[in-house]
């Protein structure tokens, strides 16, 4: 964990230290080494690039302990052995300067009685983090101050991780297991208990605690084989040694003590709660009961059908936990542990944490729950559901007596003038407060709710951010780019119209999950299978002048990708006059692997990226041939995608307002639109023998379908400006007539269909 923990660090550009015990061979830093070697080897990737590491510098406890004196932050992340920990930290006090930081890494031990004896300055100086693995993709990280922790420490602390850790930080109370651990191991063990109660399968209840109630699709089973069963079992220890609370019968499944005895312990061993066998894709799922292995099932429940025609997941919740829900085992499942997951979180109030703020934000971002609790609970309604678990003999938490008891009716009611657009139930005033967001922090979705839309259509909106700056949001499916994007984008920016002369400029950007996932790919198909041409050549001319309209906007337009920014979405960025992307970027022109080919002015602004670099347009003529996708914004920059003059914001909640800044500073600066251009020199047929030798290469290697190779040499001719003489000046224009004839060939092609049906239904590549 240490050493996750530091190369997420030196991933924001912050060198390190990283200390380890030393070795007993001739070489003294093997042991650290060998740590470095298997975070370069990590999957998922540790480094945002693998050029990172080289911020890492190494050494040993025994040797280069006298280091730590010039780092400002020191974290102790060894066993969680309290002796071990006070062991090391005694000697870091012996070299440590006045004034920095010491933390101790830990999951639920006790911080203030790690650091008990320490010096005044140290102790002052002190608190507990726990960064959740693995540290480059888990947003959340607990803060655990003692009584003795300088505030300002703990603030300065707050502040580095969220502005340059992009971490989600919630601060927690010195208990056990703090917020995320606490609710979470309560959660699966319970869990575990009804599952054992009602006498269902692993798999009925991973498919039961995964998307429908907006939880990870990984389950509950699923996910304790990923985290590591000996993990959990740490966790769950700790939790019963610690914690005596009013739900005592949470423990252990004697089923998991079976499971460590036999080492069964989740990937990491090849089998735990599923097993892989070898030469097979599908897992098999283990007799919880015999602890026998048999072939997994796909458990499937009328309920969760019928909950899927909700189009939210408020909506759904509402439908799960409904008065006239059918008395089948899904709604059975759900009435024991939804309430008990309410009830006992609003338990821990103030036990674990001031307030019902803390426990939610720390569920969502420390274990990807969509809602936290108290979210949930509005959701479905408090009220009756209280009254529900009333009748079946639950004894109503403190917290939640003083909400009704006040009157009021859900944890979290619209508070329009606050910076969060919300407020908060406060158990210990017993009145609403708004929620704190930091300075920066923001939402599409806070600002439309506090000015509402200055236009929208089903497919998008445009926002007002105040400043004199504007946000052009999509919110279809996956942000899917469709007719209402393409129109209510073209006419908003278009210069003769009424929204231009309101606004300074423009953001692209949202709040969902994923910036879009290109274009609607079952439109297309309809048309392709309808044979109706005329039809696709007037969605291409529209995505076209949808492009242009951004690029050559009369105001400057910032596009902030983040999560997924696939091939229509990708072309909407690399239009913009610059880029603000989330540092979790995953972007690409991804046509090929449809068999089609980037038609909205994606090759077209590749091949003006490139210029007359010979090597750099081979270089995307690859990346777009084998459709390759970045997995960070760094190595975005490397595909070209992304420019060093684009920004890269590590917060995600902080995307939103530094593009918002970054588009002042252009306005600021005097911005003039570009004019298309009409006098690029095209690279013409000698690069086109190039690439067309290269792509026999590649076909010759078993790097590209016969398929392929058609798809590779329409991109290999727009790229090159048309089967032109080399130098011959060509337009902008005459690129994007070439990617719509490419696409509308292609679209022609049965394998092309193929692909197309293919990836709609199973959201995989077709290689044929």
């Amino acid at each position: 964990m240490g050493s996750r923990i530091a190369a997420h660090i030196a991933n924001a550009g912050v060198p390190v230290l990283l200390l380890d015990m030393p070795s007993t061979g001739p070489d003294r830093n093997a042991i650290v080494a060998s740590a470095l070697q298997s975070l370069a080897k990590s999957k998922p990737p540790a480094f945002f690039e693998p050029e990172v590491v080289g911020l890492i510098r190494t050494g040993n406890f025994e040797d280069d302990m006298h280091l730590i004196a010039d780092c400002d932050w020191i974290i102790e992340a060894v066993s969680e052995d309290m002796e071990i920990k006070r062991a090391l930290l005694a000697n870091v006090s012996a070299v440590r300067r006045n004034g920095s930081v010491v933390t101790t890494n830990t999951s639920g031990l006790p911080v203030a009685q790690i650091a008990a004896g320490m010096p005044d300055d140290f102790r002052r100086h002190w608190l507990g983090t726990h960064f959740f693995n693995p540290p480059r993709y888990m947003r959340l990280l607990e803060l655990i101050a003692t009584e003795e922790t300088d505030p300002g420490v703990v603030d300065a602390v707050a502040e580095f991780a969220d502005t340059r850790l992009g971490k989600t930080v919630v601060r927690a109370k010195d208990t056990p297991n703090f917020i995320g651990n606490r609710i979470g191991t309560f959660t699966l063990l319970n869990s575990m208990r009804v599952m054992q109660e009602m006498n269902l399968t692993i798999e009925q209840v991973d498919a039961l605690t995964s998307a429908p109630l907006g939880w990870p699709k990984t389950g509950t089973f699923r996910l304790c084989d990923l985290i590591g069963i000996d993990v959990l079992v740490h966790i769950a220890s700790n939790f019963f040694s610690r914690v005596s609370d009013e739900r005592a019968d949470a423990s252990l499944p004697e089923f998991m003590t079976r499971m460590m005895d036999r080492r069964w312990i989740g990937d990491k061993a090849g089998q735990g709660f599923y097993k892989k066998q070898r030469g097979q894709e599908q897992r098999i799922g283990l007799d919880w009961k015999t602890l026998e292995y048999r072939p997994s099932e796909n458990p499937t429940f009328g309920l969760l059908r019928a909950a899927k025609k909700s189009e939210t997941l408020s909506g759904g919740l509402q439908f799960l936990l409904g008065e006239n829900v059918p008395d089948d085992q899904a709604g059975a499942f759900y009435r024991q542990i939804l309430p008990d997951l309410w009830n006992y979180a609003a338990h821990r109030v103030p036990e674990i944490c001031d307030d019902i703020v803390a426990i939610d934000a720390a569920m969502k971002s420390g274990f990807n729950w969509e809602m936290g609790p108290f979210e949930m609970w509005d959701a479905a309604g408090v009220p009756g559901t209280a009254e529900r678990m009333k009748a079946s003999g639950v004894v109503l938490a403190p917290a939640v007596r003083k909400l009704l008891d006040s009157g009021h009716t859900s944890w979290y009611r619209e508070g329009p003038t606050t910076e969060s657009g919300k407020l908060y139930f406060d158990v210990l005033s017993g009145g609403y407060k708004p929620v704190r967001v930091a300075a920066g922090v923001s939402s599409v979705a806070t600002l439309k709710r506090r000015h509402g839309a200055v236009k929208e259509n089903a497919g998008a909106s445009v926002v007002d951010l105040g400043d004199g700056i504007a946000c052009l949001e999509f919110h279809t499916k996956m942000n899917a780019i469709d007719g209402d994007i393409l129109s209510l984008v073209t006419e908003t920016l278009a210069p003769d119209g009424q929204t231009i002369s309101r606004f300074e400029g423009f953001v692209v950007s949202g709040d969902a999950a994923n910036f879009s996932a290109g274009a609607n790919l079952t439109r297309f198909l309809q048309a392709i299978q309808q044979k109706n041409w005329m039809e696709l050549d007037g969605i291409i001319r529209a995505f076209q002048r949808m492009t242009q309209s951004i690029k050559f906007c009369l105001r400057p337009v910032v596009v902030a990708p983040f999560g997924l920014c696939l091939g229509g979405g990708a072309e909407v960025a690399l239009h913009a006059a610059a880029r603000q992307a989330h540092v979790e970027l995953t972007i690409g022109l991804v046509e090929a692997a449809v068999g089609l080919v980037p038609a909205g002015g994606g090759c077209k602004e590749m091949a003006l990226r490139a210029g007359e670099d010979r090597t750099a347009l081979l270089r995307h003529f690859e990346t777009l041939c084998t459709a390759q996708v970045s997995t960070s914004a760094a190595e975005a920059r490397r595909f070209g995608f992304l420019s060093t003059a684009d920004g890269i914001t590590m917060n995600r909640e902080r995307l939103l307002t530094d593009a918002k800044s970054r588009v002042r500073t252009i306005v600021d600066g005097g911005y003039s639109s570009p004019a298309p251009r009409k006098d690029i020199p095209a690279a013409g047929n000698d690069m086109l023998t190039s690439l067309n030798s290269h792509v026999q290469n590649m076909r010759s290697g078993q790097h590209l379908s016969d398929h392929d190779v058609i798809v590779a040499g329409h991109i290999a001719d727009i790229l090159c400006g048309g089967r032109v003489s080399s130098g011959k000046l060509v337009c902008e224009q005459d690129f994007l007539d070439l990617e719509r004839e490419a696409f509308l060939s292609l679209c022609g092609e049965k394998k092309t269909e193929e692909r197309i049906a293919f990836t709609l239904k199973t959201g995989k590549p077709l290689k044929n």
